[in-house]
């Protein structure tokens, strides 16, 4: 029998032995990789933290020990050892399980989360509760190398550290951000500093030291930046932390022993633990980029099952090349989201104009800034839920000084099977309230290369221009020419000449529209906006002055802030007596699954707006 098939808690590998917990953690390996290459999800990520996962559930009390992912997208093995083993084929499907921690899930799943650097801030809350509690119970922070480049990290690192209370954080580094490989010195090391005989050592030279005046002082900063040189946990040790490391990331037996010593230190303690992404699946060990977030694939070769259908997200990456081929000011920005935002070509291409800010989408929008006050055209392509992390810095660093900065709003509305924390559900209404800002939503390919085009070559100011994972619904586009939009100009797709409905849309939610349009027994007109900001105003006050019974707004954002409070705020405002309707997101978080059956739970797929609209009349 496989040891997999004993496991279902984390209470089942207390009594295993280190080759038992080895041969369990090759077991998990096959067992993700066969049920991502069905569902898709996070690959690389999740097989460099096996061990490391078992490591931790073998030494501590979960769930009375809280044990806080940051991103959350390495917790496959953490959900398949609790409780979850027999569901994790339902990975990411309709009904099923999350692929990120999720608190309405299991006891130990401790935060629901999905965004990076926020696992510092949360433990240490939760390490400040115990302690007002006057309770007894450890905290585990684990953040990975990539975290570090979020400034929220290290606010929390410093608050921690100037604490003082009992509190681990495991910093995965699989990408060697701060280390060099595991070697016997390392090891050599790790034992050092878990006996304790490193700290104890420098305390009496520091204490040594501070005694001289003069030189004293001069001397133990000269030691302390040599002493950077030679160990990575400086920089956490001047925060107020210890530091343990490097240890082997897939060396269970030295993990469990590292973890048995640091679970009894006083104070804040930083264990630093080197993993491989991808490994014990060769495909994802040569690429961990690549199969860091997966569609099915065949297991044997690594190759994705795609459609071979461009995306709105190939679009504009092939748009920007084009464009940025005869204009030298065009600036590439993302975060941390190359491949994602489809700017690999870009990069490529035009080293010296691209750049990868790490997880750092504050930092990404003020750079910005800084380009767009000095004469360049910053393109900023972020995802639309990790945009919403910097709407200080949209505010305050972009829109105050009117700069041109353009934002390529990518994952906007549903992405299916990320769930509530990767939905592009808020962008229109977090971007709409804010001076300067043009909103601009493309339906289809042409639209958005041409909405780029004039961006780039015809605004001024911020702009905005958000489109969804989607594949796009034409065949062939043309990259070589591009035609302006004129600022703030709806389109008319179909017209009657008394409606009783004004289909007011934005985005390629209008060709559900279209489709069901033949079903309706009744004039109606449909218009693509294109604009949620500036709002063509002329076209509405044409359609009001029709006096039809009822405008429908058609979005893929919160109904709250979006097209139709922009509507509604304008009929308002010149009091018009028309009813308005609005379709869109719901005022709550979506779950996750395929966008199809997404879309039929809130109400937007045909056959919902079908019958929503014609309940007006029946």
């Amino acid at each position: 029998m496989k040891l997999l098939d004993k496991v279902e808690y984390p209470t089942d590998i207390k009594n295993f032995t280190f080759e038992e917990l080895k041969q369990l953690a090759e077991e998990i390996r096959e067992y993700i990789i066969e049920t991502v290459s069905k569902t898709g999800g996070h690959l690389a990520s999740n097989l460099g933290v096996v061990e490391l996962t078992l490591a931790l559930h073998y030494v501590f009390d979960t769930p009375k020990d809280k044990i806080v992912w940051d991103v959350g997208h390495q917790c496959y093995t953490h959900k398949i050892i609790t409780g979850r083993k027999k569901s994790f084929s339902a990975l990411r499907q309709y009904g099923g399980i999350s692929g990120f921690p999720n608190i309405s899930e299991s006891e130990y799943d401790t935060f629901t989360v999905g965004h990076a650097s926020t696992a510092v801030s949360v433990a240490l809350g939760m390490v400040v509760a115990r302690e007002l509690n006057k309770e007894n119970y450890k905290v585990i922070a684990v953040i990975g190398d990539g975290s570090l480049s979020g400034g929220l990290t290290y606010e929390g690192l410093n608050c921690a550290g100037h604490l003082g209370y009992d509190f681990i954080v495991v910093l995965n580094d699989n990408a060697m951000f701060i280390s060099k490989s595991v070697g016997a010195i390392a090891k050599m090391l790790v034992k050092l500093f878990t006996l304790g005989l490193v700290k104890k050592i420098e305390s009496k030279i520091d204490k040594f030291l501070r005694r001289l005046k003069y030189v004293g002082q001069l001397i133990l900063r000269v030691a302390k930046r040599f002493k950077l040189l030679l160990f990575p946990g400086m920089l956490f040790e001047e925060m107020g932390f210890a530091y343990v490391g490097p240890v082997d990331g897939h060396d269970i037996k030295e993990l469990c022993e590292v973890f048995r010593s640091v679970k009894n230190f006083k104070g804040p303690v930083v264990v630093h633990v080197v993993t491989k992404k991808g490994k014990g699946y060769k495909p994802a060990e040569q690429r961990p980029e690549k199969y860091h977030g997966v569609v099915s694939f065949v297991i044997e070769t690594g190759e994705e099952k795609k459609s071979g259908k461009l995306t709105f997200t190939d679009v504009f990456g092939k748009s920007i090349v084009a464009l940025a081929k005869k204009n030298q000011k065009i600036i590439g920005i993302t975060a941390a989201m190359v491949e994602g935002c489809g700017l690999e070509e870009f990069a490529e291409l035009f080293k010296d104009r691209f750049f990868d800010v790490g997880i750092a989408e504050e930092h990404a929008v003020s750079f910005a800034a800084g380009l767009a006050r000095s004469g360049f055209i910053p393109v900023c392509a972020i995802y639309s839920t990790f945009l919403q992390r910097s709407l200080d810095q949209i505010i305050h660093d972009v829109a105050l000084d009117n700069l041109h900065v353009i934002f390529m709003i990518d994952r906007a509305g549903l992405v299916g099977k990320d769930g509530p924390t990767h939905h592009g559900s808020f962008d229109l209404s977090y971007l709409r309230f804010i001076p300067n800002m043009t909103i601009m939503v493309p339906k289809n390919a042409k639209e958005l290369k041409d909405m780029f085009f004039t961006a780039v070559e015809y605004f001024k100011g911020p702009v905005a221009i958000r489109y969804p994972r989607d594949y796009i619904p034409e065949n062939n586009i043309d990259f070589d020419t591009y035609d302006k939009i004129e600022l703030g100009k709806a389109e008319i797709e179909k017209v009657m000449s008394n409606p009783k409905v004004v289909f007011l849309c934005v985005g390629p939610i209008i060709y559900k529209i279209l489709k069901i349009s033949d079903k309706l027994n009744y004039e109606h007109t449909i218009i693509n906006m294109r604009f949620v900001k500036p709002l063509d105003e002329k076209i509405i006050d044409e359609v009001c002055k029709k006096d039809p019974m009822v405008l429908v707004t058609v979005e893929e954002n919160t109904l709250i802030g979006g097209l139709f409070s922009a509507v509604s705020e304008y009929i308002a405002k010149k009091g018009y007596k028309v009813r308005i309707l609005p379709i869109g997101l719901p005022d709550r978080f979506i779950t996750f699954g395929e966008k199809s059956l997404l879309e039929e739970e809130v109400g937007i797929n045909e056959e919902k707006i079908l019958h929503n609209i014609n309940s007006l009349f029946y």
